[in-house]
């Protein structure tokens, strides 16, 4: 296994901890903190992994197909914890995670034929904007402080929100668009 593939596997073994550390609200002070660290350090991960097999040729299909699961899962898990500090609408978390299934059952139909969908351009991008939206939403997430840094972090989270939901429906489009071929039966 090369080194980018460990590193989306790591990222993988990094939610539970994230999530461990949301769960100890009441006893850990500055808990949002400490799992903002956890998400931003597997939220590079992505970019490190990715770098590293672009730059010195190492991209598989076990990394097409796990790295893109892997920000599903790390997003989706941080999503699904945030609605729990109301931080984020239930229906936006629903949104984005249907968007998820929809491309990840479009991704087993092309497997199904024999072909590997690596993510997108607007993709990336989308998933970007999620991890920061995530890291802003964390930060005001334990309401430990008060002032003009969280009322700014709050107003870029929600800002973040919508700009993701907004990428999330349109990447599935354009998505769906570039791969409606895989779509296609033979005898059509």
């Amino acid at each position: 296994m090369n080194v980018p593939n460990k590193l989306t596997i790591i990222r993988v073994f990094m939610i539970p901890f994230f999530v461990i550390l949301l769960l100890f609200e009441d006893i850990l002070p500055y808990f949002n903190f400490f799992a903002l660290a956890v998400f931003a350090l597997a939220s590079f991960t992505d970019f490190l992994d990715g770098h590293i097999a672009r730059k010195y040729n190492l991209v598989t299909t076990f990394g097409k197909f796990m790295d893109p699961l892997a920000d599903k899962i790390l997003v989706c898990t941080a999503l699904i914890m945030l609605i729990e500090f109301d931080r984020i609408p239930a229906v936006v978390v629903a949104i984005i995670m249907a968007r998820d299934f929809i491309i990840s059952g479009f991704r087993l139909i092309a497997s199904d034929k024999g072909i590997v969908i690596a993510a997108g351009w607007l993709g990336k991008i989308k998933t970007v904007v999620q991890m920061v939206m995530c890291m802003l939403l964390l930060f005001t997430a334990g309401d430990t402080f008060d002032g003009i840094i969280f009322d700014i972090a709050r107003v870029l989270g929600q800002i973040a929100m919508w700009l993701a939901l907004i990428l999330t429906v349109l990447s599935l489009i354009v998505y769906i668009w570039d791969n409606r071929e895989v779509l296609r039966d033979k005898h059509e």
